[in-house]
């Protein structure tokens, strides 16, 4: 049934499971309990899920998740009780020394790199068409959803891409460059409702080779390249959930090397998830098993990197449509589960939910944001106004 959870097993909780003390304490912070009567209690069935949160954290209690050492009906409810209890800041024991020597990696270590910028399609984009085509809308988006006056995902999505063109302010006839190009739905829509030519960039083989059949017949050109490497000059420029994945110690090279090509009466849009702190990288689950080498940027991380001459002309902030476009992705991944089934296995489906419906609690809880960003070079002669 549509909005149904896979079903799994919640039975078999062993309830004489002896908690450690530090855990309690912890979890009653949240208002959550071990084998509790709520539907966002922890219903555990192996008690080596206390040893994983202990040594490993977060990692440990995604691991756990995967794993079926624990249960919970509902994720996405205990997910946000812990962020708003800040529970993931308070790592214990050895735990701590785990994220310490993960945060130090993250602020030593370059991972986001010209070497490493595969990484990510590799190991994220590149798993299978099947499992996004069942997954996300008509135009393949796997980016927030602009919800302000749409029902269902599709149009969610179409809001979405045409907000991004309207702020763009396009023209027939126009260049534009899209970095971090998709499956190529932007470009399609941008090539095809606005008459503009397009050079979509991607570090995924299979969005480069989708997009570019999608967009076969339009002015539209896909390039498997790293952003550094890109020449030219552009009327508009445009990066959709693509900065997540530059990285702190790239990000003024990132906003040079595209300003570069930026013609001097374009403008620039970045559509980017966000937070309030300048941490080194993502949650160690995440950076694991979902976006490896991945770092969410705060505001004062981001205009600090914004070179001489580039000015904002415009921030919107739709952070809450995030957790409506993260649910409905996970209902369609229900959905097609009996088909997925076949070519993934339970594992899988269990990484899947806990992915989605904790990165539905991050922006549940307020602790992430989605920015659409405008900017511009700041001689440039056209006055901007805003567009909602």
């Amino acid at each position: 049934m549509p909005g149904r959870e896979l079903e799994f097993d919640y039975n078999g909780a062993t309830s004489d499971i002896s908690t450690p003390k530090v855990l309690q304490e912890l979890l009653a912070r949240a208002d959550v309990r071990i084998n509790g009567p709520h539907p966002w209690d922890i219903q555990v069935r192996d008690a080596r899920v206390f040893r994983a949160v202990l040594l490993k954290g977060s990692l440990g209690f995604g691991e756990s998740y995967v794993d079926g050492h624990w249960e919970c009906s509902d994720l996405a409810g205990l997910m946000t009780r812990l962020l708003n209890a800040r529970l993931d800041e308070a790592p214990r024991g050895l735990a701590r020394v785990f994220h310490g020597f993960h945060e130090l990696r993250n602020r030593v270590c370059n991972l986001q790199s010209v070497r490493r910028a595969f990484h990510v399609g590799e190991r994220h984009y590149d798993i299978g068409n099947d499992l996004y085509a069942a997954m996300l809308d008509a135009h393949w988006c796997y980016s927030c959803g602009y919800w302000s006056q749409a029902d269902h995902l599709d149009a969610a999505q179409e809001a979405k891409l045409d907000l991004i063109c309207r702020k763009l302010q396009l023209e027939p006839g126009m260049k534009v460059l899209e970095v971090g190009c998709g499956w190529g739905s932007l470009a399609h829509f941008m090539a095809s409702r606005y008459e503009v030519e397009v050079h979509g960039i991607t570090v995924s083989r299979e969005q480069a080779e989708m997009a570019a059949e999608r967009c076969a017949g339009l002015k539209v050109a896909i390039e498997l390249v790293d952003y550094r490497e890109v020449r030219g000059r552009y009327d508009r420029i445009v990066s959709v959930g693509m900065f997540e994945h530059v990285g702190h110690k790239n990000y003024r090279t990132y906003f040079s090397s595209l300003s570069d090509c930026l013609a001097p009466d374009g403008l620039f849009l970045l559509h980017t998830i966000g937070t309030e702190h300048s941490a080194s990288g993502l949650d160690p689950w995440i950076d694991r098993y979902i976006f490896p080498n991945g770092e969410l940027p705060s505001m004062p991380r981001l205009t600090a990197a914004l070179p001489d001459g580039m000015v904002i002309e415009d921030l919107h902030n739709f952070g809450p449509d995030y957790e409506r476009t993260l649910l409905a992705w996970w209902q369609n991944f229900q959905l097609a589960w009996p088909k997925l089934s076949s070519r993934y296995d339970e594992r899988f489906a269990r990484m899947w939910r806990y992915y989605l419906l904790s990165c539905a609690a991050f922006f549940r809880s307020r602790r992430g944001q989605l920015w659409q960003m405008v900017l511009a070079p700041v001689n440039r002669a056209e006055a901007y106004r805003s567009v909602r």
